[in-house]
């Protein structure tokens, strides 16, 4: 199916029905905390202000509005294993002849509305490089359709991303990803590395390397003191596995019992999801309409408020389909090297996974690398100049990535 422009736009029905949900909520009580209000998750007086802005305030229709500013479209999208899935996507095309097709991929709980802020970056012109920039909804996620099926692993997400890229026309293509965009997008250069010709990442997950495997990098790892920004990193990586995990063990192991509360509850979405944008972020100064409007998606999405978490669930359980993945979990070969796909990095002080830059380079080729001073998990939305100047620079005219894609150096 050729892709068709779309429009978002929700029934007033389904308004209706959120508005009612929020005018029935029930509110637990807290223990006071005088040292960190956050210590045992989102705060009753900040998720009760929300609620009510939700029921009251909040103008869905000026989001929506807002968010048909940009090009979105819908295609189907046939999956080897899966049958045809409904892909919603933005797709900023370039006017100038020889931009990059950049796919950028999204994780939880982002959107594609994280890709926004990055578009006018990309347009290219002057000195910088041009863009046909593609951001989809993935697959339970926001606009596009619900799987169905058990089984939908890293390598599908992987397989529909592609074809998207290959419906589109673009036979060779970059990417830019986090969160799961890190994990799709390697996937990609694993499975499609004649087509995906570079990938840039900003949530960087990797292993300390080692003697057998990275001899080099192992004696520089050996002899490079841990700086300041390693130092940090280890208690941030600390924090996260053992006061910022749960979250995951949950959508890991149990999304179903989860999903009730999801499906049920627009309350229980919106804490759920703004512990998380409040404690992965550098200090970033959310306003209630970006929450509400983050939350909304996710409230109003096509596949329905707790399908998004069924992805931790079924890339754990899904051993690998087009490559052998032993007894490991396939998340965890794209921590290795992956050696045809030339990669940038962009490491930030708050996000998830802090490493040492040698860790970083044991997952392939690392031709770009940044070192930002602030940031966190959502680089694309909290410091989109610091990822638009990675990509600016990496596919520059004096880039390491310059004219990768054939025919496609970003200028006329």
């Amino acid at each position: 199916m050729a892709p068709s422009p779309y429009i978002i736009g929700l029934p007033e029905e389904k308004l209706s029905h959120l508005k009612d949900k929020l005018s029935q909520a029930s509110f637990p009580d807290e223990l006071p905390a005088a040292d960190d209000e956050w210590k045992r998750g989102a705060p009753l007086a900040d998720v009760k202000r929300l609620a009510i802005y939700w029921r009251d305030g909040f103008d869905w229709r000026n989001a929506e509005a807002e968010l048909n500013r940009f090009p979105n479209y819908k295609t189907e999208i046939s999956s080897d294993e899966f049958g045809d899935i409904d892909i919603h996507f933005v797709h900023q095309k370039s006017d100038v002849k020889g931009a990059i097709p950049l796919l950028f991929c999204h994780g939880w709980p982002g959107s594609f509305i994280e890709v926004t802020k990055l578009l006018p970056l990309l347009r290219g012109g002057g000195e910088f490089p041009a863009f046909h920039v593609v951001a989809p909804s993935l697959p339970n996620f926001g606009f596009s359709g619900v799987i169905k099926k058990e089984g939908f692993g890293l390598e599908d997400y992987a397989e529909v991303c592609h074809k998207l890229m290959m419906s589109l026309g673009y036979k060779e293509y970059v990417t830019q990803g986090g969160d799961w965009g890190f994990y799709v997008t390697r996937m990609m250069g694993k499975m499609y590395p004649e087509h995906c010709k570079a990938s840039h990442v900003n949530m960087i997950r990797a292993h300390a390397p080692q003697w057998s495997k990275n001899p080099i990098l192992a004696l520089q790892h050996v002899l490079t003191p841990y700086s300041d920004r390693d130092k940090n990193g280890r208690e941030r990586s600390e924090w996260f596995q053992f006061e910022g995990y749960g979250y995951n063990l949950l959508q890991t192991t149990r999304p179903q019992t989860l999903g009730y509360a999801l499906a049920d509850s627009p309350i229980a979405l919106l804490a759920w999801i703004y512990e998380k944008l409040h404690d992965w972020t550098d200090g970033y100064p959310w306003t209630d309409n970006e929450i509400l409007t983050w939350v909304s998606i996710y409230w109003f999405s096509n596949a329905g408020p707790w399908a998004s978490v069924r992805i931790y669930y079924e890339v754990m359980h899904t051993k690998g389909k087009h490559f052998k993945s032993g007894d490991k979990e396939v998340r965890d070969y794209m921590q290795e090297w992956i050696p045809k796909v030339k990669l940038g990095l962009a490491h930030f002080p708050r996000e998830l996974s802090v490493v040492p830059k040698t860790w970083g380079r044991t997952l392939g080729p690392v031709v770009y690398e940044s070192i930002n001073e602030r940031g966190g998990h959502f680089a694309a939305w909290e410091a989109p100049d610091a990822i638009g100047g990675d990509l600016r620079r990496m596919f520059g005219r004096e880039g390491p990535c310059f004219d990768i894609v054939t025919g496609k150096s970003g200028f006329e």
